[in-house]
């Protein structure tokens, strides 16, 4: 997402970062205007809302110009530096950094069109190579005063407008200019009739996000149904009276952003789309414990029990494929997927996020259990690339290492099952016609029923439950 104005000035714009990823927010910049970059070199920290991305430039050359501080929100194709590239770099940068930093760069003087038009590395992220065409250049439009009902935001609490001249919402204009950079922020303003310099910035330095844009508006949104229901039960207020500020009892409201977002949807949408249901089992799993011990005593690599719970699972799917699936609904066809990419449910600071073990089912115990450390690690730094968080085929979530033994898991759509394991724990148990205190872990398997019956799903599990209670039956199946 690069392309060259003059044969040598680069403009390299936000790549697509990963499926159903339109946005991104900038953290950090990694360059200054004036540095010299070489080819994928990351100029920029940006935030999805799947995970933290450094972002590598295709060309080698001056950075002449940033596009957008830190805490901007940029859409996919939107511009971020220009480099400039071949003998243009040798003469320095095209111009220095603006106060906006917004606006296209200005070149320093006309270039020879003999230079052919740069490689660049056309290798770096997802769906993003320097070849694609440029996507429509951003342009920042100033702001017009706008009468508007819409209550700000000031430290996390709502403040209503206040009346002039008798007209509630009609603000006065604030001294300074307004803090905002992108255009999305001030596109839904205008779209709403909002003012910005009404809202107080939740960004650096008080830059106002998009986030702080629909908190205003959910807010006047919820203010004026209020105000509608207390002019109904009075017979009707004076018109310009001020609508009284939030109360403390209404609570705090937290936006729905970020990887907090992007769950919600994600797990609201395997609600309405999938039919699913759950069937469960308890397991003795002493043997499999005692399994673990003795191969962790041979001096060799530790082995997790979450790689032999997923040894286990992609043994299972060999034999039970239907649960290694999708369904495309408008072909009305089932999916079923040749190789097990397994996503496992990863609790971090930043919220849930479900990285995915690509190729589990070629794998072994020893290989498994260094993939699921790196992988957490990564989670838990916030440095999961948008590939290793999609294309997973099945989940396994072992929510016992919250101390709890059982739940219902919601499906991680697009995926037709996912197996929950609960806490390992002593309690009374038969074990070979007598009573004994045993190591026993609850499984639960969420399936889409359109996938399968309850006899598939049965035998899936069963077949867990067996290889949890005697690991010699998966030798069978290796």
């Amino acid at each position: 997402m690069a392309h060259a104005s003059d044969g040598r000035s680069m403009e390299f714009k936000l790549p697509d970062l990963g499926e159903g990823l339109t946005e991104a927010e900038i953290v950090r910049w990694l360059v200054e205007v004036g540095d010299v970059v070489a080819v994928d070199q990351p100029v920029v920290e940006v935030e999805t809302a799947k995970a933290m991305v450094e972002v590598p430039c295709p060309y080698g050359g001056v950075v002449t110009a940033r596009f957008g501080e830190e805490g901007t929100e940029l859409p996919v194709g939107a511009p971020l530096v220009t480099v400039a590239v071949g003998e243009a770099a040798a003469g320095g940068p095209a111009r220095e950094r603006g106060a906006g930093d917004g606006a296209a760069p200005t070149p320093a003087a006309e270039p020879p069109a003999a230079e052919p038009k740069p490689e660049g590395s056309g290798n770096v992220l997802v769906g993003y190579g320097t070849s694609e065409a440029p996507a429509r250049r951003r342009r920042v439009r100033p702001d017009r005063p706008a009468a508007t009902g819409a209550s700000g935001r000031a430290n996390g609490r709502v403040r209503a407008a206040e009346p002039v001249g008798g007209a509630v919402g009609t603000a006065e204009p604030l001294d300074g200019p307004v803090p905002v950079i992108s255009p999305l922020v001030r596109r839904l303003a205008r779209q709403h009739d909002l003012d910005l310099r009404e809202l107080t910035g939740s960004g650096p330095d008080g830059l106002i996000l998009r986030a702080d844009v629909e908190y205003a508006l959910r807010a006047a949104a919820a203010q004026g149904g209020r105000t509608a229901d207390r002019e109904a039960g009075a017979g009707g207020a004076p018109a310009g009276a001020a609508a009284p500020a939030a109360s403390p009892s209404d609570g705090t409201r937290v936006p729905l952003k970020g990887v907090r977002g992007a769950v919600a949807d994600k797990l609201s949408r395997s609600r309405r789309e999938i039919p699913d249901a759950t069937c469960w089992v308890d397991a003795d799993a002493t043997e499999l414990m005692r399994a673990r011990t003795a191969m962790n005593a041979s001096g060799g690599p530790k082995i997790s029990l979450v790689a032999l719970l997923a040894r286990i699972c992609t043994a299972a799917l060999a034999r039970f494929p239907e649960l290694n699936s999708t369904v495309d609904t408008e072909a009305r066809e089932i999916v079923r997927l040749d190789g097990v990419h397994l996503g496992f449910a990863a609790q971090t600071d930043r919220g849930l996020v479900v990285p995915v073990v690509r190729d589990a089912h070629v794998r072994d115990a020893e290989t498994l259990t260094a993939e699921f450390a790196r992988l957490t690690e990564a989670a838990r730094a916030g440095r999961l690339t948008p590939g290793e968080l999609t294309g997973g085929t099945f989940t396994l979530n072992n929510y016992g290492v919250f101390g709890v033994d059982g739940s219902t898991p919601i499906i991680n759509h697009p995926e037709a099952a996912m197996l929950g394991v609960g806490r390992i724990v002593p309690k009374p148990w038969v074990h070979e016609g007598e009573l004994a205190v045993r190591q026993v872990v609850q499984l639960s398997l969420t399936f889409d029923h359109r996938v399968c019956d309850g006899g598939t799903a049965g035998g899936f599990l069963r077949y867990v439950a067996d290889c949890v209670e005697q690991p010699a039956v998966l030798l069978r199946t290796l």
